[in-house]
C-alpha cells in the first residue's frame, strides 16, 4: 500500500476525531502521476482504509465498483489550476461552514489570515454539491490562494504536504470561529493596508527557514585565548 494512500486515509480519519467532519461529510485527495486519489463516496473517517480510496485521472475516469467522491471535479479543478496543490482536504467544519452560509469571506481581522496567499479567504458562491459548476467557481475563489469558503456548503484547502493540508483545515476553521465570536461581540477591527503589508513581510520569514548553503553562512567567530 503507498504512503499517499496511508496518509490521505490518516488525514481523513482525523478530520472526523477533531470534529471537522460528520459522518461521510467532507473529502480528502492526493495527487497523482496519472490524477489522483481521493475518499470515497459515502465513506466515514472511522471506517475509511487506504485500499478503499479511489485512484481517478482528472476527468473522472476509475476502475472498479466503489465510486470517488462526489466532490472529485472540484478537487479535479483545482489540480489542474495549481501545479503547488498537492493534497486537497475539503470539511463542513463547523466555523467554517457558519461563516460561509452568512455568505461572507473571512477578512484580515487577524494576520494569520494572510498565510492563506491574501488579504483575505475568498467564498465561491452557492452551487448545488458535486457539479461542474461548483468545481469552476471553487477553482476560480481559490485561484492564487490555499483555501477558500464555499457558500451555505463548507470550505476546502490545500497544502504541499498531507501534514500541511490539515493543519491548513485546522488554522482555517480555528480563525473562522474566533471571527465569528468577535462578530458576536461586536464589529471586528480589520487590519489596514499598511498593516497588511508589513504582515506580509514578516511572514516571508516565518516558521523554520532552510539553512543557507555553506558558502553563505556567516564566519565562525575566531576564538580567543
Amino acid at each position: 500500500m503507498s504512503l499517499l494512500r496511508r496518509e490521505i486515509a490518516g488525514v481523513y480519519r482525523e478530520l472526523g476525531l477533531r470534529g471537522l467532519n460528520v459522518g461521510a461529510s467532507g473529502n480528502v485527495s492526493g495527487r497523482t502521476g496519472r490524477g489522483m486519489v481521493i475518499t470515497p463516496t459515502g465513506i466515514t473517517g472511522d471506517s475509511v482504509t487506504p485500499k478503499m480510496l479511489v485512484a481517478t485521472d482528472l476527468d473522472g475516469n476509475h476502475k472498479g465498483r466503489i465510486k470517488p467522491s462526489s466532490e472529485w471535479m472540484m478537487h479535479a479543478a483545482i489540480y489542474r489550476q495549481d501545479p503547488a496543490a498537492m493534497v486537497i482536504v475539503h470539511t463542513h467544519s463547523n466555523g467554517a461552514t457558519a461563516l460561509a452560509c452568512l455568505n461572507q469571506p473571512l477578512p484580515a481581522f487577524h494576520y494569520a489570515v494572510l498565510a492563506f496567499g491574501g488579504p483575505d479567504v475568498r467564498i465561491a458562491p452557492y452551487i448545488t454539491f458535486g457539479t461542474l459548476d461548483l468545481a469552476e467557481a471553487a477553482a476560480e475563489a481559490i485561484e492564487g490562494r490555499t483555501a477558500c469558503l464555499l457558500a451555505n456548503h463548507g470550505m476546502i484547502c490545500h497544502g504541499p504536504t498531507a501534514r500541511d493540508a490539515l493543519l491548513a483545515a485546522l488554522r482555517l476553521e480555528a480563525l473562522c470561529r474566533q471571527y465569528l465570536l468577535a462578530l458576536s461581540a461586536g464589529t471586528p477591527r480589520l487590519l489596514t493596508d499598511d498593516e497588511i503589508a508589513a504582515a506580509r513581510i514578516r511572514f516571508a520569514s516565518y516558521g523554520q527557514q532552510p539553512a543557507p548553503p555553506p558558502d553563505k553562512r556567516p564566519d565562525k567567530p575566531k576564538e580567543t585565548a
